[in-house]
Parts: structure tokens; sequence; C-alpha cells
């Protein structure tokens, strides 16, 4: 059964090599420095008297396929879907001069995704904004925290526009999501990579 089950991954490890769109991560415009640990990445740009980071982890940040439709019209060739990671992020603005962060909390809506029609519509959305104390790694439950959605649409945009200035626009979402998804296919691979040798080790 474990040669069997080796041999598959073998066969699958050439496959999702084949189809890795990306040998090295893509890049994300803007001047924002990667870093990235296992799962979580960062990327952190500093602009005049500020540092922004924004957080994502790509642990379970794929969507789950939609299969309502009945796969009777699939061509035996025919490609799978691409797979798209769109994780939640965190972006952390930290001003010099305060001794505050303020953390916007965001995601992609799944309706949104593939709604190319509308021109204006942002394809993230902000759910909850919060203060945090520098350095703090947990969030403070006892810290006040906005959830976005009984907000005035006003002061939403005004946050939005917020994010805009600090590089955080429409087109940053969509290389985020580039980002992710190269992320999260190399590690998909490494796992499979990890799976064959686990397997194998007697």
């Amino acid at each position: 059964g474990d040669k069997a089950f080796a041999q598959f991954l073998t066969d699958e490890i050439k496959e999702e090599r084949k189809i890795q769109k990306h040998k090295s991560l893509p890049k994300v415009s803007g001047g924002w420095e990667l870093e990235v640990h296992g799962t979580e990445a960062r990327l952190v740009r500093k602009i005049a008297g500020e540092k922004i980071t924004v957080t994502f982890n790509i642990n379970n940040s794929i969507p789950p396929s939609e299969d309502d439709e009945p796969q009777e019209e699939q061509k035996p060739d025919e490609q799978e879907p691409e797979l798209t990671s769109t994780p939640n992020f965190v972006v952390e603005v930290i001003k010099d001069d305060t001794k505050q962060t303020l953390v916007l909390d965001c995601h992609y809506p799944e309706d949104e995704i593939g709604h190319e029609g509308e021109e204006e519509s942002d394809i993230f959305t902000i759910r909850e904004v919060s203060f945090q104390p520098p350095g703090e790694s947990d969030w403070k439950e006892t810290n006040y925290t906005l959830n976005t959605d009984s907000l005035d649409w006003a002061l939403y945009d005004h946050l939005m526009d917020f994010l805009a200035d600090r590089g955080v626009d429409n087109t940053f979402a969509d290389e985020l999501i580039e980002l992710s998804t190269a992320l999260e296919h190399q590690e998909y691979i490494k796992f499979l990579e990890d799976l064959k040798s686990f397997v194998k080790c007697q």
C-alpha cells in the first residue's frame, strides 16, 4: 500500500510542478518587503512617519469549490479549474509618534470574486477596526473593536481611502491573491514531498 501511495505522490508532485505558475514568489508592487514564516506571510512598507504591515496566513485560504453544477460536460483532458487563495489579511498602521497601532481586519467576500462587471466595487472589505498597543501579538479583547457591518458608509469609505493612500487598494489586493496563491501552491508541493518521504521511511 505504501509503495503505491509513494508512487501516486511522485506523479502528483510532477503534475503540480508542471502547472506551477511561479518558480519564485511574485512581487507585490509599491515597495513592499516580504517575509515568509511557514504559512504566514508579512508585507512591510514604510512611508513618511508610518510603518504599514500586512499579515496573512495561507492555511484555509482556498474557498471550497462549487460542486453544484453537474460534471458531465467536462472533457477528459480539460484542466481542473485553477485554485485561488484568498486569505483574510490584517493591516497594521503604526505612526512613529503615537504609541498605538491601528489594526484593520480585511477579507475577500466570497460573492465579490469574479464579478468583474462593477467598475467601482472593491474586491476586499474591512471587517473590523481597532487600536492595539504596539508589539502585542495577542489581540486585547478589552480594546474596543469596531465591526463594520453597522457602520456609517461615509466613515467606511474614509477607512478604505485611508488604506488606499497607504498602498492597500484593489491592485494590492489582486497582487496579494497572486502572491498567496503562489505561496499556497509552493507549500502544497512541499507538503506532498514531505508526505512522500514520510511514507517511504521505513
